[in-house]
């Protein structure tokens, strides 16, 4: 109801895009043909506002006269296809308010019929799009897609503000009509018609930031075409590579360590990691410092749950390049290690292990002593879950083998988690996973075993004698001021 009194409210005009000139030049095309996932979202309200940068062809008048079907490609002469291109790309330049279905009904069928036909064009494209053809894609391609998203995500916080309880979000009535306009860039793009030097004159730096902004979209439809899109672009235009993973990492930045609050951290992690994959070696310094920086540090926000599968991929693409890099990422997760959330607790176990499979011994040794003492603490986790977790790292062949080679460390300082789950862990399957480790260790080395056992036993010995020490200091406290107080 709430979302519903908001949404009759006149809403503030965005600020009009900065102006720019497009000079005459080449061409580019495209194919590809993009299976984007029909998943189900929300996407916010698209307004009827088209932007100063790129003006429109003409304006709808009421009566809808001015807004006809143009002729299709089939029925006009090779020679002037190229100009119909044009005047459909100009039609389709005007944004309509789908918010209200009553409304330009003829005009939005005619707009989406549109599309369709220049998806077709441009998909059997058989000759370099001409330079003024190109600026009229990217025209309308930016008209279309760019819709303000700064004022509608303000416009979220505030319906969420005053109604939290609400969880399923509204789906944009315009997703049929956004959707054939991602599905013709994306095999514009991706067309080998397509040349990338001249098209890099019109999507350009400003094009690209704006392109990112989209990626906060509530809707996994757009989300994952736009994935598609900017993979795209990455692997065809070199030239603008450095300044899209800058870009990337600067929604990480402000993501970490300001808002904690964004829709596309998973599929921007998801382009990062193919294009980690094709990182060179050795690895840049610039490349090491983004796993140091960005990657690790993304472990901090409480939502974690949302993108850690593609994180996780990230970082061991990095491990399988550069194994010394294993120390570096296990001291960043001690670092950022959770405290008080267990599922979070048991996310971070999970990954700790699928680092330490592409660890190797040297690695390995430099982070025992501290990765060790928080699984012990694990291990002792009240939350069974966590308990499980971390004990299960004895079920992996090659985690028990650095574990075996160098026990003379490592059970000295677990030891005491053992015992204590041992005989007094509220959960019988805790229980029995520890006994099954602690046999392991007994099994692989019994006289470092007794020691172990000796020591912990010496250790309970004097904490008992130094909490009845306490017990008795207290005792007598009480009675001198017990003492005092009847005198």
């Amino acid at each position: 109801m709430i979302k519903q009194i908001l949404g009759r409210l006149p809403k503030k005009p965005p600020k009009s895009a900065e102006s720019r000139e497009f000079s005459d030049g080449a061409s580019n095309g495209l194919m590809l043909s993009s299976s984007a996932s029909s998943r189900s979202g929300s996407l916010p309200g698209n307004k009827a506002i088209i932007s100063n940068k790129y003006p429109p062809a003409g304006t709808l008048k009421p009566n809808g006269n001015s807004y006809e079907a143009l002729p299709s490609f089939r029925d006009v002469p090779s020679s002037e296809k190229q100009s119909l291109l044009i005047r459909k790309l100009n039609l389709c330049c005007v944004v309509f308010d789908f918010r209200d279905p009553t409304m330009n009904v003829k005009e939005k069928e005619i707009k989406r019929q549109t599309l369709l036909e220049l998806v077709d064009y441009v998909t059997s494209a058989n000759g370099k799009f001409a330079e003024n053809v190109l600026q009229e894609i990217v025209k309308m391609v930016s008209i279309n897609l760019f819709r303000a998203a700064t004022t509608l995500s303000h416009e979220n916080k505030v319906l969420e503000a005053l109604d939290s309880e609400e969880e399923e979000p509204v789906m944009d009535p315009a997703w049929p009509h956004l959707q054939v306009v991602y599905e013709f860039f994306l095999r514009f793009v991706a067309s080998p018609e397509t040349d990338p030097k001249v098209a890099k004159r019109y999507m350009d730096h400003s094009f690209i930031l704006k392109l990112l902004d989209l990626f906060d979209s509530e809707d996994p439809r757009e989300r994952d075409y736009l994935k598609t899109i900017l993979h795209r672009i990455y692997g065809r235009f070199m030239v603008h590579r450095p300044f899209i993973r800058k870009a990337i990492n600067n929604i990480f930045y402000q993501f970490i360590f300001e808002t904690e609050k964004h829709n596309g951290i998973a599929e921007l992690l998801e382009i990062l990691g193919s294009i980690i994959n094709g990182f060179a070696l050795p690895l840049k310094e610039e490349h090491k410092l983004f796993l140091v920086r960005v990657l690790i540090p993304l472990h901090k926000p409480k939502c974690i749950q949302m993108y850690h599968q593609q994180l996780s991929y990230c970082i061991m693409q990095f491990i399988e390049k550069d194994c010394k890099l294993a120390d570096i990422v296990i001291r960043g997760l001690l670092k950022y290690w959770p405290v008080t959330n267990s599922s979070k607790e048991v996310m971070f176990l999970g990954e700790v292990e699928e680092v330490l499979e592409a660890t190797q011994p040297a690695e390995f040794q430099r982070c025992i002593v501290l990765l060790f003492r928080q699984i012990a603490r694990c291990m002792n986790s009240f939350h069974f879950q966590v308990a499980e977790r971390a004990l299960f790292l004895w079920s992996n062949d090659h985690v028990e083998n650095l574990i075996k080679q160098n026990r003379k460390v490592i059970l000295p300082i677990i030891f005491p988690a053992l015992e204590r789950n041992t005989r007094g862990h509220w959960n019988q399957a805790v229980r029995s996973l520890t006994l099954n480790v602690r046999k392991i260790f007994s099994d692989q080395d019994p006289e470092l075993f007794e020691e172990c056992l000796q020591k912990f036993q010496e250790n309970e010995g004097k904490e008992e004698e130094i909490h009845l020490k306490h017990e008795a200091r207290w005792k007598s406290l009480q009675e001198i001021a017990a003492s005092k107080s009847y005198n």
